[in-house]
């Protein structure tokens, strides 16, 4: 401005003077915008800097760091010279990979959810240079879903903790969603609606994501305001360390899902019941982006949002996540046409620039409605540089392909692998690695530009996450492109995770990734409108007789957990591998109980009393060794249990009624869940939910067959259900039963597992 005043009045007289000063104030500008960048720079690498802090606790790591700016794809250079760990690079989460990338090549550092591996030697080895260069531009995490399944009740220590694992895997584009309840709450008061009114919209805290995606409204509220205001302060401690470390988070937009009483405020306005989802009882509303009511909406979102929390570029906006649009079957496609452009412009209006992030789940989950020509049209009238899709599911659908990479629009290549935070051990490495080559050298790419891993829960299959980010970086060494076989990559890893690895445990490796992390989908998931992992953790049914299991190589598993069993103790030492072998042998059993309980099942059907009565008593047992087995902490790793998840949830409130509220919610989401098809949709292998609630649950179906039989009566399956019912009500009012007591010694409980599946092998029959 003032260098704009000056020429206006020094144009004719003072020309030269004019040219002197005009320079020096560009001069100037570009000083200040040199040095605020060099600022930015130092205060990101600083950033950088704070993890490997973190990670190492009192031990001073040697590490120099050089972050340069370019227009370059993000790529970054690591060496150790002279016991110095150089890294250089162009971004800030570029550094962080290459920096976590070198120590874990050369065994040195493993970070995950289970828990962290340091080991540096006295003098650190010299290793030449390698340049790693992205693939992608973006690099995104996270799924909406997580936000219920793994962090409602997550403190900044342990939200710090998540962005330090998001830039060690290079996460450039995490999904940011907490913190925005705060900002509903404003806006719908200030259009008129009470506290009293939102009191009753608002769900529990562990059902926000679905509240948001506009599934369903006030299940297992209310929501205190106590944990509306911990949830914004959060939001604020993580954009600002996103923001430090360079990442773009993908934060919330207003997609047109509204609380009931705005119909009354706003009789005119064109706001359309929505058909209840998922077997839930209660609507939801949506407002059509036609109407200027949702104009105005969510551009006073955007207003209230960058007010609280700065500015925004990247809006998620989800209008019809498992849930149908509203619109006529003669005039499908041109109103679908319509939607998209009038949602692009209440956006573009609110926020000129902004990107409209959007996930591309429905167009595979409901692939019956969003046929080629529904996409297209949907996508059509918004500007291709203004969009950004999500394409979460490729680990199930391959939208992209059939869409020719979405007709234009920026897109995002990616995998969910883990639905609902159930923790069955399995992945698909090989997959992975396959579909995204096809990706990246498909003639219908299209503008892709990014990766993605978009779990809906976390803290399980650490090893999958670390593969398929890896899958995001080409390395090069003397110029040359460096390679790594799926083999070779575990081997790295086991390095790194476990310290010196004994060679059998290393050679059984191979064998567990053929066992377990070779399995593409988990299929049980969903079986017959049945959700749960596992048939223990389904709701007991007649109909499981013809479940037909889980994928994978059971017998390879089985094979491979004795063997490892019978090495030293002094092989199996490694905390991380311990905590490995838990995992596999809990999963290894689980599926051996499923058998049982199909067997049980079967028994007393056909009149076998006391076949039945035995396979019952091997099936108890085993469910009560393995929940018992999932108690046993390793030194130094961290392992969710029903117990940890429901202190958490405690903590989490201020009163009494606050505690009792989210331990309510707690249990109530990986149980039941709600609606009529959700039960056991989060249903986990923990320790404590085997033996507190799934066994009492078929230990009670299996008394009603049992009872039947000795009767002479007919099983009454209507009955029986009502029963189980019965149970969910009293278990997710009462205390918390005492843990079992965990194994002292590992391997004699592993052993004594293996022992019972070895003697419980169920007989032949029909099955």
């Amino acid at each position: 401005m003032f260098s704009l005043f000056l020429t206006r009045r020094c144009y004719h007289k003072h020309l030269l003077v004019l040219a002197i000063l005009c320079w020096h104030s560009f001069a100037v500008a570009a000083q200040s915008m040199t040095d605020g960048k060099a600022q930015a720079s130092t205060q990101s690498a600083e950033a950088v800097q704070a993890i490997f802090q973190r990670l190492s606790g009192d031990t001073k790591l040697p590490l120099q760091w050089t972050l340069q700016s370019d227009n370059q794809p993000h790529w970054v250079e690591t060496r150790i010279e002279h016991g110095v760990i150089k890294v250089r690079g162009n971004a800030a989460t570029a550094l962080a990979y290459g920096a976590y990338q070198l120590l874990r090549s050369q065994g040195y550092l493993s970070v995950s959810w289970e828990g962290n591996r340091l080991a540096l030697p006295t003098t650190l080895p010299d290793v030449a240079v390698t340049r790693l260069d992205s693939l992608f531009t973006d690099r995104a995490y996270l799924n909406v879903c997580a936000y219920g399944y793994s962090s409602p009740w997550w403190d900044w220590p342990r939200w710090q903790q998540e962005i330090d694992w998001m830039a060690l895997h290079g996460v450039t584009q995490p999904v940011a969603m907490e913190g925005q309840e705060f900002i509903w709450q404003q806006l719908w008061r200030e259009l008129g609606l009470s506290d009293t009114e939102l009191s009753q919209y608002f769900s529990g805290p562990a059902f926000l994501p679905w509240q948001r995606m506009g599934n369903i409204e006030a299940h297992a509220g209310p929501l205190p305001q106590s944990y509306i205001e911990k949830k914004r302060q959060l939001q604020q401690q993580i954009l600002t360390q996103m923001q430090a470390l360079q990442m773009q988070p993908v934060v919330p937009a207003f997609s047109g899902y509204v609380p009931d009483g705005l119909k009354q405020l706003f009789p005119k306005a064109r706001i359309k019941k929505m058909k209840a989802w998922s077997g839930f009882a209660r609507e939801t509303y949506w407002l059509d982006p036609a109407d200027p009511l949702f104009s105005k909406i969510a551009k006073r979102f955007i207003e209230l949002y960058q007010a609280e929390y700065g500015p925004q570029r990247y809006f998620l906006l989800d209008a019809f996540n498992e849930m149908l649009p509203p619109v006529s079957t003669a005039n499908k496609n041109d109103e679908l046409a319509s939607y998209g452009a009038a949602l692009y412009q209440t956006l573009a209006q609110a926020s000129p620039g902004a990107i409209w992030v959007m996930q591309g789940w429905m167009f595979g989950s409901d692939a019956h409605f969003w046929d080629l020509p529904a996409i297209e049209a949907f996508l059509s009238k918004v500007p291709a540089n203004n969009m950004l899709i999500h394409d979460i599911g490729n680990d199930r659908f391959d939208v992209w392909q059939k869409a020719k990479g979405f007709y234009g629009k920026p897109w995002v290549f990616g995998f969910i692998h883990n639905y609902g935070g159930s923790n069955p051990v399995y992945g698909d490495f090989d997959f992975y690695r396959h579909k995204t080559n096809i990706a990246l050298n498909h003639a219908d790419k299209g503008q892709l530009r990014g990766f993605g891993a978009f779990p809906e829960g976390i803290h399980s299959n650490s090893l999958v996450y670390d593969f398929m980010f890896d899958l995001a970086w080409q390395g090069k060494r003397d110029n040359q492109i460096q390679t790594a076989t799926t083999t070779d990559w575990i081997t790295q890893q086991l390095q790194a995770r476990y310290g010196d690895v004994d060679p059998a445990v290393k050679a059984q490796w191979l064998n567990i990734y053929k066992a377990v992390y070779s399995t593409r989908y988990w299929e049980p998931r969903w079986w017959e409108d049945a959700a749960g992992g596992a048939l223990l953790q389904k709701r007991p049914k007649l109909d499981y007789l013809r479940y037909t299991g889980a994928p994978g190589n059971l017998l390879l598993l089985d094979q491979v957990l004795r063997d490892l069993t019978q090495l030293p103790a002094s092989a199996l030492k490694a905390p991380l591998l311990q905590f490995d072998l838990v995992d596999l042998q809990r999963h290894s059993a689980t599926q051996h109980i499923d058998m049982l309980l199909q067997h049980t099942m079967l028994a007393y059907s056909q009149g076998q009393l006391a076949q039945g009565d035995k396979l019952r008593a091997q099936a108890k047992a085993l469910v009560l060794a393995v929940d018992a087995l999932m108690g046993y902490q390793a030194p130094g790793t961290q392992r969710e249990t029903l117990y940890s998840w429901v202190a958490d949830a405690r903590a989490y409130g201020d009163t009494a009624a606050e505690k009792a509220l989210y331990e309510h919610n707690a249990k109530l989401q990986v149980t039941r869940w709600g609606g009529d098809k959700l039960k056991d949709y989060a249903s986990k292998a923990w320790f404590g939910l085997y033996a507190e609630y799934y066994l009492p649950r078929w230990e009670l179906f299996f008394s009603a067959q049992r009872e039947a039989l000795v009767a002479k009566q007919p099983f009454d399956a209507k009955a029986t259900q009502a029963k189980l019912i019965a149970f969910d009500d009293v278990w997710l009012q009462q205390p918390l039963a005492a843990p079992q007591q965990a194994p002292a010694d590992l391997k004699a409980a592993l052993m004594a597992i293996q022992q019972q599946i070895l003697a419980s092998k169920a007989p032949p029959s029909n099955l």
